[in-house]
């Protein structure tokens, strides 16, 4: 692997879970959304967002937005409106069992609004308007994320 989802290797993707079982095919998904061409992408983020986004939300979650926000800020990489989708997807979703899994998704999704900050206000040559626009949405639902798993903790 190259620079990109080059620390994707550190993460024991087989110890973590998503919705049909063991994450150890949510490299080879990432990949896919990395360097595959247009439909091989949308095919790897609609596999994602079933395994990791909707209806619930899993530890393999937790491992994988990081990586989808290095992918939304990738300008090769061929569907970044869709990743970007995909992390509002997971910043609505959650885990009635694991509220610990929905805090840490929601709280890695939020983490990268900078990135979604800066893919918002990018100039109509340097951004696609289809990322500008889903940025813009994800940076609204952050803004505005509010949820029982989230909520502050108290005494």
């Amino acid at each position: 692997m190259g620079t990109v989802l080059g620390e994707m290797r550190n993460v024991r993707w087989h110890e973590l879970q998503h919705a049909y079982g063991s994450a150890s095919q949510v490299p080879g998904m990432l990949s896919r959304i990395a360097w595959g061409d247009g439909p091989t992408a949308e095919d790897a983020l609609r596999d994602l967002d079933q395994w990791i986004g909707a209806p619930a939300v899993f530890d393999a979650t937790v491992a994988a937005v990081p990586f989808l926000w290095e992918l939304a800020a990738t300008e090769t990489v061929k569907d970044r409106a869709g990743v970007l989708d995909l992390l509002a997807t997971i910043l609505a979703a959650g885990h009635a069992q694991h509220p610990e899994w929905t805090r840490a998704a929601h709280e890695a999704v939020t983490e990268g609004r900078p990135t979604a900050a800066r893919l918002a206000a990018g100039t109509s040559s340097a951004q696609p308007r289809a990322v500008r626009e889903a940025a813009a949405r994800l940076l609204a639902a952050t803004d505005g994320h509010v949820c029982a798993a989230c909520l502050p903790r108290t005494g």
